[in-house]
């Protein structure tokens, strides 16, 4: 038990209450070390723009997030590992689930249903919160279970892994619904009930969401270092420990994509065909949500200004230099 607990006080460099100096030699990284990194962000946007392969905003799009999300992140959880409320970590791990629920929803899913924003968040809570409770609690030996610097991380690495599930099967049930519903039909015309009649696409949609958990354990050790792992042994501990803290891990992110993706693909089953066992194709909206098409379109277009405004400069640098070569001719 103890030695669970320092392994997972050693995954960050300070402590509950004040902050220590790393002790493993590991290098203090600044806002420079990230600029630096990010170099390799421009590299690519610009491979995108000479191949034109469109995918420059989104990359920057996504760069900048990443940037944004985690230094919020990294401050607000510095304070709630201060303070050790249990309500305040209660907080964040509802807000960790509504936000992996706004991803979800907004962001990642071409194809949407009725109510599927209180469903999919139902889903993350219903899976998220009594797993993580569970794996903190036995199987990592915390105690009390929602220590903040164990429990919150925790949380939003289950919530992150759960995202995927739910959207594979929520992507692949409305598609078969919406574009194979009369392999559906023929079943409900025979008298077979909502559940009967779409257990064939139920089963492959629940294959299809657990199938990148599967493939992750599969490699885990052999071909890849899983970051968990990695991130505990730059933190000091030792590998062994690193290596079941991990183990823990994942199998903890497998029941939490299993019991979301079964919430999940129930729920949009009775959404989308309704007691009297008919298939509700107006129950189901097509395209990206409106939110994300502004928010794309606002990046966009903000790109295509900071671009044309180098292209100017640069033209006029170029109209400049001729002007001066001809004078000087």
């Amino acid at each position: 038990m103890h030695s669970a607990q320092l392994t997972l006080t050693n995954l960050t460099t300070w402590q509950v209450g004040g902050i220590e100096e790393p002790t493993n030699g590991q290098a203090d990284l600044s806002w420079t070390n990230v600029a630096m990194a990010m170099t390799f962000i421009v590299f690519n946007v610009g491979v995108s723009t000479v191949c034109r392969l469109g995918v420059g905003v989104s990359l920057m799009v996504a760069a900048l997030r990443c940037v944004g999300q985690l230094a919020v992140v990294a401050t607000l959880l510095q304070k709630v590992f201060e303070t050790r409320n249990p309500w305040l970590v209660a907080l964040i791990s509802f807000i960790l689930n509504f936000l992996g629920t706004f991803e979800t929803v907004i962001n990642k899913s071409q194809r949407r249903f009725k109510h599927m924003f209180p469903a999919v968040l139902f889903a993350m809570l219903g899976s998220t919160i009594p797993i993580s409770i569970l794996g903190t609690k036995f199987a990592m030996s915390v105690d009390p279970f929602w220590t903040p610097i164990q429990y919150i991380p925790i949380v939003g690495m289950l919530c992150g892994a759960t995202i995927t599930g739910v959207v594979v099967s929520v992507s692949y049930l409305l598609k078969e619904l919406r574009e194979n519903r009369d392999k559906v039909e023929i079943f409900l015309a025979f008298g077979a009930t909502r559940m009967e009649a779409c257990r064939p696409i139920i089963i492959e949609a629940l294959r299809l969401a657990l199938t990148p958990s599967i493939n992750s354990m599969s490699v885990l050790g052999i071909i890849a270092i899983p970051g968990m792992m990695t991130g505990a042994i730059l933190g000091g501990s030792s590998v062994q420990q690193a290596a079941k803290l991990q183990m823990i891990i994942m199998f903890m992110i497998t029941a939490s994509t299993t019991l979301a993706s079964f919430f999940i693909t129930f729920a949009v089953i009775l959404v989308v065909v309704d007691a009297e066992h008919r298939i509700r194709s107006d129950r189901i909206y097509d395209g990206k949500h409106g939110i994300y098409t502004l928010q794309e379109w606002s990046f966009t277009k903000i790109w295509e200004n900071l671009r044309c405004m180098f292209q100017g400069r640069k033209n006029e640098a170029n109209r400049r230099e001729l002007e001066q070569g001809s004078l000087l001719g």
